[in-house]
């Protein structure tokens, strides 16, 4: 069987883990060889791929972050217009089965081509933590250890300052990056895209902080957070050619208010890109390394239509169809139950 993979979206710690499995479990188990399209659906469509071997190079990519094969995103228009192309590019490789390996854009590719004749497994990447149908994706618990780290280490400089710090952290739609790096750092307010935030909420856990003789306060805010209505003036973002929102600074601009109302010195860091570049933690590693195993086995079984996921300890397969169309949100009773660790 002769299998192919690409790497699509954003960047990710892990994605060389999951290449690196499909490969190894395909030589190794079945015989199989693997073949690698470059930057995307991109790659895919203008035939640019190459042989990955099971040898001491590709042994080798399981440390390093990024991904080996490129990456990038497509339009979704120029992507179903070459349909017939990229069914043509598979077949004259010679290729059985494509594993994408993505977020939901990704995967509502994937669940195209499937629909469309082509036999693919799909496997879940983003740091976001919002493909719905699995328990976790691999690269967040980078993306949460590296948060965690930059808020740790804001902790000493700001109780030296007497300051307040705004760390604004990834998550376009959902916190839950957010969410776990504020409860793991001890972030004294967590601002969420699911709950709409009352600026004077913010405010008052800060200077209750102040007024009990701390000397500091952490705030940390996922990039997509939104005021509640009529609470707080909100630069809006634009959107861009893949109908994405250009985010404005959220965590600069709940600074500003902060710093209005309370008088304090205020100081905003933004960790952006550093969440999903580097090395992945071991956890990403391994839940990476089990996915493409199972990948590349659900291919070499016929299960086409699928998406690896895990639940609990396990890895099973899921319908694409599960996987895309939902985001999988912060559940509101779970960002309630930390509300009681604010201040």
């Amino acid at each position: 069987m002769r299998l192919a993979t690409l790497t699509s979206g954003g960047d990710c710690p892990g994605l060389n883990a999951v290449i690196r499995s499909i490969v190894r479990t395909a030589s190794s188990e079945y015989g199989s060889t693997v073949v690698g399209y470059l930057d995307g659906w991109t790659g895919l469509l203008e035939d640019r791929r190459v042989d990955l071997y099971d040898d001491e190079e590709i042994d080798r990519i399981l440390l390093r972050g990024g991904t080996i094969l490129g990456t990038g995103r497509l339009h979704p228009d120029k992507f179903k217009a070459g349909l017939e192309q990229i069914k043509a590019n598979l077949a004259d490789a010679g290729i059985d089965a494509l594993i994408p390996i993505g977020g939901e854009g990704t995967l509502k590719g994937a669940k195209w081509l499937s629909d469309n004749g082509i036999p693919v497994v799909g496997v879940p990447k983003t740091i976001d933590n919002d493909v719905n149908g699995t328990d976790y994706t691999f690269g967040f618990d980078t993306a949460v250890s590296v948060a965690t780290d930059a808020i740790d280490r804001l902790h000493t400089t700001a109780e030296s300052h007497d300051r307040v710090m705004i760390v604004e952290v990834m998550g376009r739609h959902v916190g839950w990056i957010a969410l776990h790096a504020g409860m793991a750092g001890g972030a004294h307010y967590t601002v969420i895209p699911e709950v709409p935030f009352d600026i004077e909420d913010i405010v008052k856990a800060t200077q209750r902080r102040f007024q009990m003789g701390e000397k500091y306060a952490i705030i940390v805010v996922a990039e997509g957070a939104m005021p509640k209505e009529g609470t707080m003036e909100a630069a809006e973002g634009e959107i861009d050619q893949f109908g994405h929102k250009t985010f404005t600074g959220m965590g600069q601009q709940i600074a500003n208010e902060i710093k209005r109302r309370c008088a304090q010195d205020v100081r905003t860091t933004v960790l952006g890109h550093i969440q999903r570049g580097g090395t992945p933690t071991a956890n990403d590693r391994v839940l990476a390394t089990r996915y493409g195993a199972a990948a590349a086995r659900a291919a070499h079984e016929g299960q086409f239509g699928s998406c690896v996921a895990l639940h609990g300890e396990n890895i099973d397969l899921i319908d694409l169809s599960e996987a895309v169309g939902t985001l999988k949100e912060v559940p509101i009773d779970r960002y309630e139950r930390v509300v009681s660790m604010f201040g």
